[in-house]
């Protein structure tokens, strides 16, 4: 586009063309902050005369039907009210509109909107000072005391939160969940595609079932995708951790790796994907531990698609409780809100008490200590295997919880621990009461045919 200069005699024009542009996308995409910069934004600012109109319909709209504009409102505006303006400025409003249009992300949105109001608010502020001037010399001080509190308070934060008139087009526009597959066709029909951005997945399995393994597996399949995968372990050493995944993504039994080291190199460096593992010693690293870190690889652009803990149970509670179960619920709710503030997927695991053990079918009675961690998760799943499920690599996935589908599914499971392979078969799940009977029938018939042995001897 070729800007066109306006005779603005302050504003925008030092931060350029890029920033005028990116502040009028966030006018029209996020209503608080338009309500807020509206309070001390003078149209003048903006030295680029497209935005000058375009950042202008906006607010008419507003004002005029008193909801922020979608971008389907914006269009017809734009269509129907550049008939004032000369081609080429209508040219411009028309290619920048396209811009917002496309849902291009840019950076730097918090930072925009840091500098833009706090450079207009200290215009508000000159103006109420140059108007006390004048006050000054009639003693009015009780009105310059009023001016300057009035521009002061203009261009605070007023989002009082999701109105449900005002912000009636958001609950129409589409939200991009961006789900991470687990691998498994069956189980991704079941939620969506996976589990998508702010979201929190959990594998229950009793001890020496396969958490650690299920949870290499779902940051295998996202790495194989192209994501990058941060992978936070409390009880394995990183580099244990590493060779999981080297015999997961190449198919290579675990105690053949160290004899295939070239040939593990030349696949895993094929993957699209980055993975990065961080240790920390059990019960010495907390949610916010976690926050830092993710912090740190952000200031390194390092943009984290999905985030594994494994375990959440091994984290260390930011603030000590008189109850376990009380600490184990605040873990898990932190670690909802790393998914949510950091807007990805969080996978974490989740242990059973004795009962699930030898648990045909694990549900979310047999979860460790605290049961209320289960209502902050999207997703759940469990891992039974009794001794005999794991001679054949057989077992049982449950779906425990799913708030973007069905749940309360049994699928059969091959699982092969020593190349860390997990598959869900795809013949059609069963409930828990058919498995239980299942399972009862198998039992009986087992014990008719030793009888029959027996009476046979």
């Amino acid at each position: 586009m070729v800007p066109m200069m306006s005779d603005a005699p302050i504003g925008f024009s030092r931060y350029g063309a890029k920033f005028q542009e990116s502040l009028a996308r966030l006018i029209l995409e996020d209503r608080a902050f338009a309500d807020q910069i509206s309070e001390v934004l003078d149209i003048k600012f903006l030295d680029l005369r497209y935005l000058q109109v375009f950042v202008k319909k906006v607010f008419e709209y507003k004002n005029k039907y008193n909801t922020h504009p979608s971008v389907d409102s914006m269009s017809i505006l734009i269509k129907d009210g550049l008939s004032d303006e000369n081609e080429l400025v209508s040219t411009q409003i028309l290619e920048f509109f396209n811009l917002c249009r496309s849902g291009e992300d840019f950076e730097g949105k918090e930072h925009i909107k840091e500098v833009s109001l706090d450079f207009c608010k200290r215009q508000k502020l000159k103006e109420a000072m140059i108007k006390s001037i004048g006050l000054i010399n009639n003693s009015n001080y009780g009105e310059i005391s009023k001016l300057m509190e009035e521009a002061l308070r203009l261009g605070s934060d007023n989002n009082f939160g999701y109105d449900y008139l005002v912000d009636f087009e958001r609950r129409f526009q589409i939200k991009a969940r961006n789900p991470v597959s687990t691998g498994w066709k069956s189980i991704d029909d079941l939620c969506r595609g996976g589990i998508g951005n702010g979201e929190l997945g959990v594998v229950v399995a009793p001890t020496g079932a396969g958490k650690s393994m299920a949870l290499v597996h779902l940051g295998a399949e996202a790495v194989k995708a192209g994501k990058t995968v941060v992978h936070y372990t409390l009880e394995l050493q990183d580099t244990v951790v590493a060779i999981r995944y080297d015999s997961c993504i190449t198919g290579i039994k675990l105690n053949k790796i160290f004899s295939s080291k070239e040939q593990v190199y030349d696949i895993v460096s094929q993957v699209p994907g980055k993975l990065i593992v961080k240790e920390y010693p059990t019960k010495t690293a907390s949610t916010n531990t976690i926050k830092t870190h993710l912090e740190t690889l952000r200031r390194r652009n390092i943009e984290v698609d999905m985030v594994i803990v494994d375990y959440g149970d091994l984290l260390r509670p930011v603030s000590a409780l008189r109850e376990k179960r009380n600490e184990l619920e605040s873990i898990y709710e932190e670690l909802r809100a790393i998914a949510q503030v950091n807007e990805c997927p969080v996978w974490t695991a989740s242990q059973t008490n004795r009962s699930g053990l030898n648990a045909e079918v694990i549900t979310m009675e047999s979860i460790s200590e605290a049961f209320n961690k289960c209502f902050v998760a999207d997703f759940i799943f469990t891992i039974s295997r009794t001794i005999e499920d794991k001679a054949n690599n057989e077992g049982r996935l449950f779906i425990a919880k799913n708030r973007n589908g069905a749940d309360g599914l049994v699928y059969p499971i091959f699982m092969d621990t020593s190349n860390v392979k997990i598959d869900v078969l795809t013949q059609a799940p069963l409930t828990v009461g058919a498995v239980v009977m299942k399972t009862a029938k198998e039992q009986q018939q087992t014990l008719k045919e030793k009888y029959k042995s027996f009476r046979n001897d």
